[in-house]
């Protein structure tokens, strides 16, 4: 009787594409806030999740209407749009901690 051998070696499974981060900064102006605020989200997001995002900065100088979709009350603030369920954060994200559990990457402790 011929010996009969088996892979035991599975294939791996195929990696599901990363989900795309759509995140939305609302500020007004130029203003010194709103660029620390973006400069922040970008290290961040650049460290966190890096190619796997999309910020759109909404200036609400120039588009005021806009702020009442994601009902935006003070500015700076981020929106999570995706993925779900959506996350919102208020500031300029000098606290990289806050910045975590705000956007769901780190549970509160």
């Amino acid at each position: 009787m011929k010996a009969r051998t088996t892979n035991t070696r599975s294939n791996p499974a195929p990696k599901r594409p990363a989900q795309l981060w759509q995140l939305r900064l609302y500020v007004m102006d130029e203003t010194l806030k709103s660029q620390i605020a973006l400069t922040n989200l970008k290290t961040f997001c650049e460290h966190h999740l890096k190619g796997r995002y999309r910020i759109t900065v909404i200036d609400l100088k120039k588009h005021p209407r806009l702020a009442k979709g994601d009902q935006i009350l003070a500015i700076p603030t981020v929106v999570r749009r995706l993925p779900s369920p959506v996350r919102t954060i208020i500031g300029t994200l000098t606290d990289t901690a806050r910045v975590l559990v705000g956007l769901d990457l780190r549970a509160a402790h």
